[in-house]
């Protein structure tokens, strides 16, 4: 009976997301310069907060963390969730690479996106 119990109260509690390894404001950017860049105007831009992301130009304008593996001392394999009105709880995969503090690598399925931290 018991083992009945925490096995129910387990499934029944909510899976906890797990943060991204950056946060703030990020945008697209091929500048190798240090220090963060303006990103007013057209410029792609994605914001980390949490286990939160939002990206300024796509198809999908938000994402929720669901997993974070780190798979080398700057680089980690990330799987986020989305809904949009034609798709229910998507999945994207993509790899995240650390740079330096200003500058950071997105890539999905072969697509490379620079970036760079935001003023």
């Amino acid at each position: 009976m018991i083992l009945t119990a925490l096995l129910v109260t387990t499934l029944a509690a909510p899976a906890f997301a797990q943060s991204y390894p950056v946060s703030g404001r990020w945008g697209e950017s091929t500048s190798s310069e240090k220090g963060p860049i303006d990103c007013a105007g057209n410029k792609r831009v994605i914001d980390f907060a949490g286990d939160q992301r939002t990206d300024s130009n796509g198809g999908v304008p938000e994402y929720r963390n669901k997993s974070v593996e780190s798979v080398g001392q700057s680089d980690y394999r990330i799987v986020d969730e989305f809904s949009n009105a034609q798709v229910s709880a998507g999945q994207s995969e993509y790899t995240l690479r650390k740079i330096d503090s200003d500058h950071i690598v997105m890539n999905q399925s072969g697509s490379v996106l620079n970036l760079q931290r935001c003023r």
